[in-house]
């Protein structure tokens, strides 16, 4: 009897182990469903744009005699960066310069900035100084001479330098009793560069080439009014080379008469 009743209880067990089966199957966890991913971000806006670089120039007079000065007045807008050529070179944003052209001539302002670039351009026209015939041919003569023979003699500058040297100051002097020996002849000294830098930095560099020779000369008593300057910057080369030695030659302030 006692056998059949465990036999009993452990039947009652087993047929409820298979009753509860499938609901602890139905219980298993279930995965999670993940939503659809955010669409992107698409606040961002695209840079604006640049507003385009304006510029003004303008000349006044417009018309002088050889040897007089004009001012050159410009004003720019919405720029980074101000060129004027004609040996003016980089400027402020605004802002005026007075010129000394020999012939008549046209200057070109460029404005550059992220918007683009702008021109503007002043003419200044040269007129005939009757003035000029009043001068002693003697004078003119006899200094064109004494350039041609060697006696007087350029200045030459170091790379990317208008300051004058020992050597530099030394010619001036010489040069300067030949320009005293004949007050009725004048002068002109042209700034000259080598090639290497921009046409415009070297009109620049060429310019204050020129200026510092003309100083100089002014205080060894060479009378201002006789003496114009004017910068080629590299584009009349005195040697054709690539290399230190036509380089050399071709940083000066080079002298004529006029």
């Amino acid at each position: 009897m006692r056998v059949n009743a465990t036999l009993c209880r452990t039947l009652i067990l087993v047929s409820c182990c298979l009753l509860l089966l499938p609901v602890a199957c139905k219980r298993r966890t279930q995965p999670v469903a993940r939503g659809p991913a955010p669409p992107p971000d698409r606040t961002a806006t695209a840079p604006a744009d640049f507003a385009a670089p304006t510029i003004e120039l303008s000349a006044a007079p417009t018309t002088l005699r050889r040897g007089e000065q004009a001012n050159l007045t410009w004003r720019a807008a919405n720029a980074d960066r101000v060129v004027i050529d004609g040996g003016v070179g980089n400027v402020a944003l605004e802002g005026s310069v007075a010129v000394t052209p020999l012939e008549s001539a046209t200057y070109t302002a460029t404005a550059s900035g992220r918007g683009g670039e702008a021109r503007a351009s002043a003419r200044i026209t040269v007129v005939r100084d009757e003035r000029a015939a009043e001068i002693d041919e003697t004078d003119v003569q006899a200094l064109r001479r004494a350039i041609e023979e060697g006696l007087v003699r350029p200045v030459f500058f170091a790379y990317d330098r208008y300051d004058l040297s020992t050597e530099a100051r030394a010619t001036l002097e010489e040069n300067s009793r030949w320009f005293r020996r004949y007050p009725n002849a004048r002068i002109v000294i042209e700034g000259h560069c080598d090639e290497r830098g921009t046409e415009e930095y070297n009109l620049a560099l060429g310019d204050r080439r020129a200026q510092a020779a003309r100083e100089y000369l002014v205080q060894l008593g060479v009378e201002a009014r006789r003496i114009e300057t004017i910068s080629y910057g590299e584009e009349r080369p005195f040697v054709m080379g690539g290399n230190e030695a036509a380089w050399a030659q071709n940083r000066r302030a080079h002298f004529v008469v006029q």
